[in-house]
């Protein structure tokens, strides 16, 4: 045989053992590209992963099972988009300064990834069959709370400070979820997705305050 025969090709996307992780990477990849979750194919996953295809179904029985999987890493990321605006914060002996912009911060935090990430933040959400899964274990930020429990967290802290009566936080995640909410997808779905972004960051602004009043 000539030493200079054709070496077979090296599998550079993937370690051994590490086949699941590959597979998510290729599948938040094509989320990222295509836009959202009907870009997340089975197949291509495997190929970006340097496996045959049925090498994939040890770790994903099937293509929902890899999307649901791609949505659980995007509301993990929104998550941690949350903590980093929390994080940012400017430092005040104010107990009611500091909840105040905590709980701005998570709004702020939930438009920021809606813009920065189109792709995962509809993954996140059109993929979800109820709202449990918003908060599991996998869908948590690096401080081990998710996106939904960083938002009860900084309501709480209204209430600590004497912010918002016990009377009025019962229920309030669903009242400030989806006002976030619609203007995160307005800005990426809708008619606002044709402002410059400067409108859009003072829309955003004009928004929380609306909401830092209302609540």
């Amino acid at each position: 045989m000539s030493d200079t025969a054709p070496k077979p090709a090296q599998r550079s996307t993937y370690r051994h053992g590490a086949l699941r992780e590959a597979l998510l990477e290729a599948g938040v990849a094509m989320a990222r590209e295509g836009g959202g979750p009907q870009a997340i194919v089975l197949r291509e996953a495997s190929r970006r992963a340097g496996v045959a295809p049925n090498a994939t179904y040890t770790h994903f029985k099937d293509r929902e099972a890899l999307v649901q999987a791609v949505a659980r890493y995007a509301l993990a990321q929104l998550a941690a988009t949350m903590t980093a605006e929390q994080d940012a914060i400017t430092a005040t002996d104010d107990a009611t300064v500091t909840a105040r912009a905590r709980f701005r911060a998570v709004g702020a935090g939930y438009i920021r990834f809606a813009r920065e990430e189109p792709g995962l933040f509809r993954t996140a959400f059109a993929t979800q069959h109820d709202v449990s899964a918003v908060a599991e274990p996998d869908a948590a930020g690096p401080t081990g709370r998710s996106a939904i429990e960083l938002l009860t967290d900084a309501l709480n802290g209204l209430v600590e400070t004497g912010l918002l009566t016990p009377e009025s936080r019962a229920g309030a995640e669903f009242l400030a979820w989806p006002t976030v909410h619609g203007l995160a997808y307005l800005a990426i779905d809708g008619p606002l997705r044709f402002l410059e972004p400067a409108q859009l960051d003072d829309l955003t602004n004009q928004l929380l305050d609306m909401l830092d009043r209302g609540i």
